[in-house]
């Protein structure tokens, strides 16, 4: 039986919360070291290579019209992954990924199978409809796939899976625009009409693949993401292998489309094929997955409330916590007021609090659905659910019993037991609609035990 530990001190309680850091050794430094050269490595050799074909200028107006967009895009994820945001590394490991282990791949494949298609007199245009959407969806989405095998907990549901292949997908988005930009806009213009024809082209450029179509990439890689979250979620051993090969798969026909239609176009001279195609089944698309995501992003936030209720029960939240982690604008307001409680060091711990709150709903609802749940990883789920309360019950200690204004109060799973200024102390049932947090101490409980319903 597990309760509520105790603390002589915020700041006691504070260290007590997070976990215990990772001891480095040499084998976890030499695996880093490899993995984050040999990225680098494949993203210089990418640049290096391009440079080569259009020209040092070329290439620094590729990277300066590619880099535009990059931080609007990125900012969209990271604000998909508000509710529970994963370690930086990680994000960035994607990113990276995309940028230059997937570009590097798969332009060395379709350099391959470009000249393989012009040795047996094919199109060259069928490098684009066959190849490329295989290849770069299996590089793109090879980055995320990894972080889910060798972590898997950095990828606990849908948004994640959309977050991980999206930025890998923005990584190589920027570098392919940069190869584009550079020599299709301004290598190509300034060597027929000088430095303003170029600049003229990388306009044009910009407007088809940035402003126009910027989305294509990570609208494809989604789907893998899609996948992967499935995956997280799932509990039979079947989905978790089918639900990614099928994202992966919907990614390359989607992509493979795209690019059919743009061929299409560009060698019949038919312009309407590729507005037809871009009108009538990429933005519908487009506008479907928008849908999409900010609906999942909202259910996170729910998630809270509908599966922490037996914590509620058990003295492990009081009411109004659960209902201040429903949105975005309700965990705002309550690191504001741990801020004007307690400082800033309130505020850490509020928001601290209101991530790991987020974990246990996660976990909770995994074991509800059969993850985690099989013999040899109850402990280990049982662990984290141990580890997950003793954290968030010393990050509350930060912020109770600080605010001057309020009588103290305890809440015992039922009722609070509020001390009134006559020194009684009465008992109160909770509302049945809490709007605010009530900053309560808690009476000890059991953690809420196996079987889980």
């Amino acid at each position: 039986m597990s309760h509520p530990p105790q603390f002589s001190t915020p700041g006691l309680a504070l260290a007590a919360a997070p976990p215990p850091p990772n001891r480095v050794d040499l084998r976890r430094g030499l695996t880093l070291f490899a993995v984050i050269g040999g990225i680098a490595l494949c993203g210089i050799g990418v640049l290096v290579y391009v440079g080569r074909h259009i020209g040092p200028v070329a290439l620094a107006v590729g990277i300066g019209s590619a880099l535009l967009p990059v931080p609007l895009l990125v900012a969209c994820f990271l604000w998909l992954d508000r509710y529970e945001p994963k370690p930086v590394k990680y994000l960035a490991l994607a990113f990276a990924w995309g940028a230059g282990v997937a570009t590097a791949i798969s332009l060395l494949v379709n350099t391959l199978a470009s000249q393989g298609f012009e040795r047996l007199r094919w199109n060259d245009i069928l490098v684009g409809i066959l190849v490329a959407p295989v290849i770069e969806e299996l590089t793109k989405a090879a980055g995320p796939i990894l972080i889910f095998w060798r972590r898997r907990k950095a990828i606990s549901g849908l948004i994640d899976g959309i977050v991980f292949c999206g930025l890998s997908a923005t990584g190589f988005a920027m570098v392919e625009n940069i190869l584009y930009l550079g020599n299709l806009g301004y290598a190509q213009g300034a060597e027929q009409g000088g430095a303003l024809v170029g600049a003229a082209g990388v306009v044009r450029v910009f407007l088809a693949r940035i402003v126009m179509s910027g989305f294509a990439h990570p609208l494809f890689t989604a789907m893998t993401g899609i996948g992967l979250g499935l995956a997280a979620r799932a509990a039979r051993r079947g989905v978790r292998w089918l639900a990614p090969l099928g994202g992966l798969l919907a990614a390359m026909l989607l992509h493979g489309s795209w690019n059919t239609m743009a061929s299409l176009g560009q060698e019949l001279r038919q312009g309407y094929i590729l507005l037809y195609g871009y009108v009538s089944v990429m933005m519908p698309i487009f506008f479907g997955m928008v849908g999409l995501v900010l609906w999942l992003r909202s259910a996170e936030g729910r998630l809270a409330e509908r599966v922490l209720s037996p914590y509620v029960q058990a003295g492990w939240f009081s009411p109004p916590e659960i209902a201040a982690l429903g949105t975005l604008g309700r965990r705002s307001a309550a690191r504001r007021w741990a801020r004007q409680v307690a400082g800033d060091a309130g505020a850490k711990a509020m928001r601290a609090y209101q991530f790991e709150a987020t974990r246990l709903a996660l976990l909770r609802d995994g074991v509800r659905r059969g993850v985690g749940m099989a013999p040899h990883e109850v402990q280990g789920t049982l662990g984290e659910e141990r580890r997950l309360l003793t954290a968030l019950a010393a990050y509350r200690q930060v912020f109770t019993g600080r605010d001057p204004h309020l009588p103290r109060a305890w809440w015992d799973g039922a009722h609070y037991h509020i001390a009134f200024p006559d020194g009684a102390v009465r008992a109160l049932r909770a509302s049945a609609h809490p709007v605010v947090p009530v900053p309560v101490t808690f009476v000890p409980r059991p953690v809420p035990g196996f079987p889980y319903r």
